[in-house]
């Protein structure tokens, strides 16, 4: 899991002041990046040296709590499922001054070449993702299925 802080700007809030639904979308990505940079790779270097693109297929979004604004959240991000062709990271939104969860859900990606048609992920990036190898389905941070 990889922790991302974010303080809620009065831009991210509806006229109800509390953060806009769609904006822990934005969240989800910036958690996603993170991740990659923690893993030692930046998004857009995994694209340009792999000729590959991670488009959001489906996202799911499970609201607990507003966030509102001048909020410190941590988006916590994880690789939940690595396939051949596809990946799912799951996130957490936390208030951090109370630890309270506001946001859980996730999002599935097709790989992608750069004409838009359907490729395996490179080994390289499924070993940098946390799976073990191309070719072998990886569940969890880094476990095997069978």
């Amino acid at each position: 899991m990889v922790p991302t802080e974010i303080r809620v700007i009065y831009g991210d809030t509806d006229q109800m002041g509390v953060v806009y639904y769609a904006n822990y979308l934005r969240f989800f990505e910036a958690g996603r990046n993170e991740f990659l940079r923690a893993k030692g790779a930046r998004y857009r270097d995994v694209e340009a040296r792999y000729g590959i693109l991670l488009p959001v297929v489906e996202a799911n979004l499970r609201y607990r709590h507003p966030a509102r604004y001048d909020d410190l959240i941590r988006v916590e991000t994880w690789i939940a499922e690595l396939r051949r062709a596809s990946a799912r990271f799951e996130y957490r939104v936390v208030r951090v001054e109370d630890e309270h969860l506001l946001v859980e859900g996730y999002t599935a990606h097709a790989c992608i070449d750069l004409e838009h048609k359907p490729r395996r992920l490179p080994a390289e990036v499924i070993t940098l993702l946390g799976g073990v190898s191309a070719g072998v389905d990886a569940q969890g941070e880094g476990g095997a299925q069978g």
